[in-house]
């Protein structure tokens, strides 16, 4: 909230006095005493009685320097015990967003900025980030004010039933506010906006692998269909009897790495190959990464570090196979990194295909080495989702999807394999959105 410096000195002098502390003490006469100031000072009028205790220095601090005719940001009032309100250093940066927000804004309608396609473009790059943060943050006080103006009516008998089902409900209200407005805190990934490059690879069990592999590949584009994502498949090498090697597409769309970034790991299968005749189960595995896609400025490849070898496609295609050099093999000599394709016609389209899997792959090793550098100075290694982990089990005999880095299952695995993967996606992220808050100091623990 903002208030004029007047305010704040009018307020100063009251508390001086000790009038307004003996007010706060009755709830009945600190409502009058509002009310007075509220007719002074409108600006008041919209956030309710208890700001008044911004006057008490073990409650308020000065966001801005004291300048005459300055605006201030108070904090509403915090006990020195338990909170069901952020941080004080939590609303602080609300407060400062919120009022950069209202600067942005008056910005936005200066002709001068309309004018300036450069500025008006970042401008509004800026808004859209933080806007759905400030109207939360908004709801959230407007919240706390309608809580501030019940429990005064929960003092008159008359009204006491009724208030309670309202502050009930209000304090639902309140706390799923402040939830949401913890998870727009959240640090973004610079790569949540980043189209992905899918590679799955059948793992552990022979045949059975490659149909699980194949049933994954499946499942992806499905989801991705369901999501209006564009797929093109970059390369899939078969190993008969509809199973897969390995498949390697890459995915377009609005934050795609944002929904699919928790999904590398080893995935496990237990299921009766068709081929038991003793109806034993069997464990295969195969392995998912997703990769965000690379730009040229992401990562920088020198030409003298590549070896590009040209060999004839094979496999079934018509008359290009086996007689023109259109299949590439690309090799990045300082990381021995190598990526084949072949899945076009063109040797040209071939090698930018295979150059978008090699810059994905490359970006990859990069902010692996920045993860373990950070994973060395923390006491203890939050899960990722690194393909060295399991990270889920898909029982068909029960019907059952596990993932054990969260704890989660479900028993709709058909639908499941059929691209109905919402659930099972969304739960990840909120598990390890829930971790970055409390890596953060400010989560719902630290506050509670």
């Amino acid at each position: 909230m903002l208030v004029n410096i007047r305010l704040f000195a009018r307020l100063r002098e009251l508390a001086g006095t000790g009038e307004l502390s003996r007010d706060l003490q009755d709830g009945a006469t600190a409502l009058t005493a509002w009310q007075s100031l509220a007719q002074e000072f409108p600006a008041m009028a919209d956030y309710g009685p208890t700001i008044s205790c911004a006057v008490n220095e073990e409650y308020a601090r000065l966001a801005t320097t004291l300048n005459d005719g300055d605006e201030v940001a108070f904090l509403p009032p915090v006990s020195g015990g338990e909170s069901n309100g952020p941080s004080n250093a939590m609303f602080d940066k609300l407060t400062t967003l919120e009022a950069r927000y209202d600067q942005l804004m008056a910005e936005m309608a200066d002709p001068a900025v309309q004018a300036d396609s450069t500025k008006f473009r970042t401008h509004s790059k800026t808004l859209a980030e933080i806007q759905p943060l400030v109207e939360q943050f908004r709801a959230y006080k407007t919240v706390l004010a309608q809580i501030a103006a019940t429990e005064e009516l929960l003092k008159d008998p008359d009204m006491r039933e009724l208030a309670q089902a309202e502050m009930k409900e209000l304090e639902a209200q309140r706390d799923t506010l402040l939830a949401e407005i913890r998870v727009l805190l959240i640090p973004k990934d610079p790569n949540d906006e980043k189209n992905v490059i899918l590679e799955i690879r059948a793992g552990a069990g022979g045949d059975e692998a490659a149909l699980f592999a194949a049933d994954l590949f499946r499942m992806y584009s499905r989801f991705a269909e369901r999501q209006g994502w564009r797929m093109e498949l970059l390369n899939m090498s078969d190993s008969g009897g509809g199973g897969i090697k390995e498949a390697t597409a890459i995915i377009e769309g609005k934050r795609v790495y944002s929904r699919l970034k928790y999904e590398s790991g080893v995935h496990r299968v237990q299921r009766v190959p068709a081929t038991e005749a003793s109806g034993r189960i069997h464990t295969s595995t195969a392995t998912v990464a997703v990769l965000p896609e690379a730009e040229e400025v992401d990562i920088h490849i020198e030409p003298k570090d590549l070896r590009i070898d040209t060999f004839c496609s094979s496999g079934p295609g018509g008359q290009s196979v086996n007689t023109t050099y259109s299949a590439v093999r690309i090799t990045h000599l300082p990381t021995n990194t190598v990526v084949s394709q072949q899945d076009e016609k063109s040797q040209i389209k071939n090698r930018a295909k295979a150059m978008k899997v090699l810059r994905a792959r490359l970006y990859e090793m990069e902010m692996q080495k920045q993860h373990d550098a950070i994973a060395k100075d923390r006491k203890t290694q939050v899960g990722t989702g690194d393909r060295s982990e399991k990270i889920r089990t898909y029982n068909f005999r029960e019907n059952r999807i596990t993932d054990h880095r969260i704890g989660f299952t479900m028993h709709q695995l058909t639908s499941a394999i059929d691209g109905d993967i919402d659930d099972l996606v969304q739960a990840a992220i909120n598990h390890f959105n829930s971790q970055k808050l409390n890596d953060s100091g400010d989560g719902a623990a630290s506050d509670r």
